[in-house]
């Protein structure tokens, strides 16, 4: 039986006319290969599997041939064409630089350069992953690839560009590959299937096109897989079901449910693809790659971005115009933060079937935040907020001295409103403090109450001929909802405190906790600001008694002041003396014996029955 030979290795290109997607690169190396401009060193670099280490054994052989083609093709009849096919030339040396990354490599390398080639015009040294040498080793090949002798020539490979230094990229002629695009793989594979007789669907090659992500070594090992799979008959429906890709049909029906807002339908939906062994996060992102596409389908000059099946893009494009674009951007929004969190949720499925829950009722909520089609937005208060203010009557001339009495102490003072802008008093030193706070009470301005008026009776022409969120909400919904008034917040003083203290102390006594009822007995409490406090305990074992307490307490402390920023803290005062109750002190054993000192007929039933206590 003949060896395998993998379909990346069988059919990679023996010259520059063969190789997928790169013709900028190929077209410019035969070019200088006829011009006889080739440079000394050249640094391939691009993502894996798109030909660099290809195109540098195909240079290799092609300068070396002895009858090339007008093209600047090599002609694979000469013997050093033969020699490079048969892997038995010596004018090509191949250095992996992830093995052998040291300065000792290196200079092995820079010596074997100085020789001349036995045969043909040029020594050719491919280091590949070359940014993986270390930084010494870097620096020995600096002044070799400088200045090599005229018969060698350097072709370095990487991945990772950024990782070599600057010294090194100055000294080569640096060749950006690109990945393949799925149209070109989606050609090479269909050529491959040909030559060996394999019945492939054009569908099933560009789902594996897809997968590839522009790899062609990736495209090529998938097929391999598949048509052992599939024992040479490669299908749509068996290359999803072997490299694990939803159908895009389950996401139309997906869609489908919840834009008629068919909650049921979408969970089960959900329920069989769950069944057949696709996670949530793969639902999560395939899903919202569609959404995408169904995005780029909106607009007839991002349609060409559409990267789907043959045969899908006019489903894509009718299922486009029936969905409103803000349906569409919102899902996409949901999705993504869905998968950003996915990874942190405990339940996954339930935090999968959430998002679907919010995208079956977002068509609900989009409704009733427009109106007439329109998105209406909500109100931003960029600048200062309006507020309504009473003025206050100039005092004029006032005779302080008729509305008080016992005033012989005030001088009387004529204000002329046309030079101040406030009325101004003068007042002896020698006024009672009684007598002040009686004027001050008289002069205080009236303070105007404005009645709370639903905010849609408002007149819309006040507001500019616009209608905000709420005014829209209030007609749609009719008088459902009502303003109520918030109840303003209670002053946070020492007897109230102390009052609630004493309440929730008896309600601790109440539920059988007395360790905890005593600590709240014996624990001392400050006010350090309107919702601040803070309650000291002589003891660590007393602090964590009220810690066990602390939520429940300030949540009836929010609700009995109305202030959700009421806090506390539990302070240790360490120069007393910790006062455990004493059945806390006590171990185990301990506590038996006190119990039969106090209870003898305890003692006396042990020794009877023979007991062994396990303290």
């Amino acid at each position: 039986m003949d060896n395998f030979i993998v379909s990346a290795r069988k059919y990679r290109p023996q010259n520059f006319n063969t190789v997928v997607g790169q013709q900028h690169i190929t077209t410019t190396l035969k070019n200088a290969i006829k011009n006889n401009q080739l440079a000394h060193a050249f640094l391939f670099c691009g993502p894996r599997g798109v030909g660099k280490t290809t195109c540098a054994r195909i240079l290799a052989k092609t300068i070396n041939c002895t009858n090339q083609t007008p093209e600047g093709e090599a002609c694979n009849v000469c013997n050093s064409c033969v020699s490079f096919d048969a892997g038995t030339s010596m004018n090509i040396h191949e250095l992996d630089a992830a093995s052998n990354n040291s300065v000792d490599d290196i200079r092995a390398l820079v010596d074997q350069v100085r020789f001349a080639p036995q045969a043909g015009k040029y020594k050719v040294y491919i280091v590949d992953e070359v940014h993986m040498l270390s930084s010494s080793a870097f620096n020995a090949f600096l002044k070799t690839l400088e200045e090599p002798p005229a018969h060698a020539i350097f072709i370095l490979a990487t991945t990772e560009k950024h990782k070599i230094i600057p010294t090194i990229l100055s000294r080569c002629q640096i060749f950006d590959f690109k990945r393949i695009t799925n149209n070109d793989t989606v050609e090479h594979l269909q050529e491959i299937v040909d030559k060996e007789h394999i019945k492939a669907e054009k569908a099933a090659l560009q789902v594996i096109a897809q997968k590839s992500e522009g790899c062609m070594r990736d495209s090529l090992s998938i097929l391999d897989k598949i048509v052992s799979f599939t024992n040479g008959e490669v299908t749509y429906q068996n290359t999803l079901e072997h490299l694990n890709i939803l159908d895009e049909d389950y996401f139309f029906k997906l869609l489908a449910a919840m834009q008629e807002q068919d909650l049921a339908g979408a969970m089960l939906l959900y329920d069989s693809i769950n069944r057949k062994g696709f996670e949530g996060d793969l639902v999560l992102n395939g899903f919202a790659e569609f959404i995408r596409n169904l995005l780029v389908c909106k607009d007839v000059k991002s349609a060409s971005l559409l990267e789907v099946v043959e045969g899908m893009q006019s489903k894509y494009i009718s299922v486009a115009e029936k969905t409103s674009l803000s349906y569409l951007v919102s899902a996409l929004n949901i999705l993504n933060d869905t998968e950003i969190n996915f990874k942190m949720a405990r339940n996954k499925r339930l935090h999968v079937e959430l998002a679907l829950i919010k995208l079956n009722f977002l068509q609900q909520a989009i409704d009733m935040a427009s109106d007439k089609g329109t998105v209406i937005k909500k109100k931003r208060l960029d600048g200062p907020i309006a507020f309504k203010t009473k003025a206050i009557q100039p005092l004029g001339a006032v005779s302080i001295q008729s509305t008080l009495p016992g005033s012989s102490s005030f001088s009387s003072t004529s204000v002329d409103p046309s030079k101040t802008n406030s009325p101004k008093l003068f007042i002896d030193k020698a006024a009672s403090t009684s007598q002040a706070a009686m004027l001050r009470a008289d002069l205080q301005p009236p303070v105007e109450t404005v009645a709370a008026i639903p905010l849609s009776s408002k007149p819309i022409a006040e507001t500019g001929g616009k209608k905000n969120l709420l005014d829209a909400l209030r007609e749609k919904a009719g008088a459902k909802y009502d303003i109520q008034e918030v109840k303003e917040a209670s002053v946070l003083t020492i007897e109230a405190l102390k009052q609630f203290w004493d309440k929730y102390t008896i309600e601790l006594e109440k539920q059988l906790k007395h360790s905890a009822a005593g600590t709240f007995k014996i624990a001392g409490l400050s006010i350090d600001s309107d919702i601040h406090f803070t309650v000291h305990v002589s003891a660590i074992t007393a602090q964590k008694f009220v810690e066990q307490e602390k939520l429940d307490l300030k949540e009836q402390l929010h609700s009995l002041f109305n202030n959700r920023l009421i806090d506390f803290d539990i302070l240790v005062d360490l120069g007393e003396k910790e006062d455990v109750p004493l059945h806390m002190r006590l171990n185990s054993k301990q506590k038996f014996e006190r119990i039969a000192e106090q209870y003898p007929l305890i003692k006396e039933l042990k020794e009877r029955l023979r007991l062994e206590i396990d303290y």
